[in-house]
């Protein structure tokens, strides 16, 4: 716990020990293969019981669309990943508007962080509320480059959870908050472990495991192999 505690404080301020400490901290360790997590670009596609998927974290998952669609798809996804970020800003908003909002889709999407920034990233989304945490996301996948990839990402994470309304003390409550971070860990490891996932973004559609960041019209043709036909 006390070095769960120090790597929570480290996230903070963005120090260059977050690496050592999140490994210390059991999040990246030798079960979690964390040298296989890749951002991945291609596409693949496999079966997976989708009975095992509806299985959801310590604190539950958060949806978008009705729950008597006849399609769920589950997003394993990392904030810091730029494959994850172009699907969010290119293909997603096309399928949330033809197929989420229409009733015949509903997406989970679930922490998959490659590093301590993502961890701390989707931390600050689960924070956020369920009213707010796709709200949330979409800010994180579309100013990316501007936290993920910087000298100081905790600096830049609480710039932008103030601007979203956070307070310091909501920021730093937040990234100490241990039923978060075991969250997190938790479906991360249970994605690992149960489902195989190795890589960013990984899709289960009504449990067809697809990887990578799929185009629009290819992930819609695997898409509608799943929906009765009208």
């Amino acid at each position: 716990m006390k070095v769960e505690q120090n790597m929570r404080n480290m996230l903070i301020g963005g120090g260059a020990l977050l690496v050592v400490l999140l490994i210390a901290a059991g999040f990246l360790n030798s079960d979690m293969g964390s040298s296989s997590t890749t951002d991945s670009a291609g596409g693949t596609a496999s079966a997976s019981p989708s009975t095992a998927l509806s299985v959801e974290g310590p604190m539950g998952d958060y949806a978008l669309g009705s729950p008597d669609a006849p399609v769920t798809i589950y997003e394993y996804a990392s904030l810091t990943c730029n494959h994850c970020a172009a699907f969010h800003l290119q293909a997603f908003p096309q399928l949330m508007e033809k197929y989420v909002e229409t009733g015949q889709v509903r997406y989970v999407i679930r922490a998959f962080p490659f590093d301590p920034a993502a961890t701390a990233a989707v931390m600050l989304a689960r924070c956020s509320g369920e009213d707010r945490y796709y709200k949330f996301l979409d800010v994180l996948f579309e100013q990316q480059p501007q936290w993920a990839f910087t000298g100081n990402p905790g600096e830049n994470l609480e710039a932008i959870a103030k601007l979203g309304g956070f307070s310091g003390e909501a920021y730093e409550a937040c990234i100490q908050n241990a039923d978060i971070f075991d969250h997190v860990r938790d479906v991360q490891t249970r994605g690992q472990e149960i489902h195989g996932v190795r890589s960013t973004p990984t899709f289960f559609i009504n449990g067809e495991k697809v990887e990578g960041a799929l185009p629009f019209e290819a992930f819609e043709e695997v898409l509608l192999s799943h929906l009765p036909e009208s």
